[in-house]
């Protein structure tokens, strides 16, 4: 009876299913503001939906740090690693690096310079930034009638998505709609809410004339709104735009301060990330661009964007 016994126990045991591995994705973020903390959020409900263990890491916009924590991760052989880059100029390396262990990588919401040299195994999700800069300045181009003078503040320059942004800012400048626009001056914010106050506050205290500021993210245009209003300048009729749709800037435009900013889905890139890691683990078919779209946000639809992000 003892062997009868011993044989079922044994035979219910290899009909059993065997327990699904839980996959375990390396997140390494370049930073924790605003934006990538929501981005950061959304990749983290994602994973969680699909049973997946996310161990994130904050290069704290130190790229030698950031380097050193994507080895680490390769040395723990987890099965995707995700990567917002510190400095989209190291890329090349981070994609050498990752692949030759032969882990899949997925790059998030910073486009790698080595974009058209990306090999198989490798994404990148994140929205489009011509399309970021451009849909910005147009609106402001319509609330200006075409003709003024504009200032600038940059992101990090050394992300192509604050180079790209400052550049589709040029290109709408240069078009015949808005030729009697004017950039007079542009600084580099790097994405940073106080040096976006600290540097307007210098354009102010020099004197400079202008009819709007644009700034490539919403922290250094709330910095700008902030400088303005505590030298006194700010009026009802001041125009200052930001992208990203972060739930301050839309606490600012529905305070009648921002003008305009421009969606930028961070929970859905976030969750987009984890996808393209899961199907790469799957080796399944995922487009080398993911493309979460971006979109105009004015206090005429406000209220579509609240708490999306």
């Amino acid at each position: 009876m003892k062997q009868i016994a011993l044989v079922a126990a044994l035979a219910t045991a290899m009909l059993a299913p065997v327990a699904a591995h839980a996959e375990k994705v390396g997140l390494a973020m370049a930073q924790q503001d605003t934006f990538l903390t929501i981005l950061k959020n959304g990749t983290l409900d994602a994973a969680k939906k699909h049973n997946v263990t996310v161990q994130v890491e904050d290069a704290q916009g130190d790229v030698g740090k950031q380097l050193s924590q994507i080895q680490n991760l390769i040395a723990q052989k987890v099965d995707a690693i995700i990567v917002n880059p510190v400095d989209t100029d190291a890329t090349p390396k981070i994609t050498k690096m990752v692949t030759d262990a032969k882990i899949p990588l997925v790059y998030v919401n910073r486009k790698p310079v080595d974009f058209d040299k990306l090999p198989a195994g490798v994404a990148f999700v994140a929205s489009d930034e011509k399309v970021s800069g451009t849909i910005q300045t147009q609106e402001v181009c319509r609330l200006l009638k075409g003709k003024g003078n504009l200032l600038v503040l940059m992101g990090d320059l050394s992300n192509e998505g604050a180079r790209t942004r400052t550049k589709d800012i040029e290109e709408v400048v240069a078009t015949k709609e808005c030729s009697g626009l004017k950039i007079v001056d542009k600084r580099e914010g790097k994405w940073d809410r106080t040096q976006g106050q600290d540097i307007t506050t210098n354009w102010l205290s020099s004197g400079v004339k202008f009819d709007a500021i644009i700034a490539n993210n919403d922290e250094m245009a709330i910095g700008a709104i902030n400088a303005l209003k505590a030298a006194k300048k700010w009026t009802a009729q001041s125009i200052v735009a930001g992208i990203d749709a972060t739930p301050d800037a839309l606490a600012s435009m529905k305070a009648g301060d921002l003008k305009v900013t421009v969606f930028q889905n961070a929970a859905g890139q976030g969750s987009g990330s984890i996808d393209a890691a899961l199907k790469l683990i799957k080796k399944q078919p995922v487009d080398r661009f993911v493309n979460i779209p971006f979109e105009l946000v004015t206090p005429a639809n406000l209220s579509k964007y609240a708490g999306k992000n």
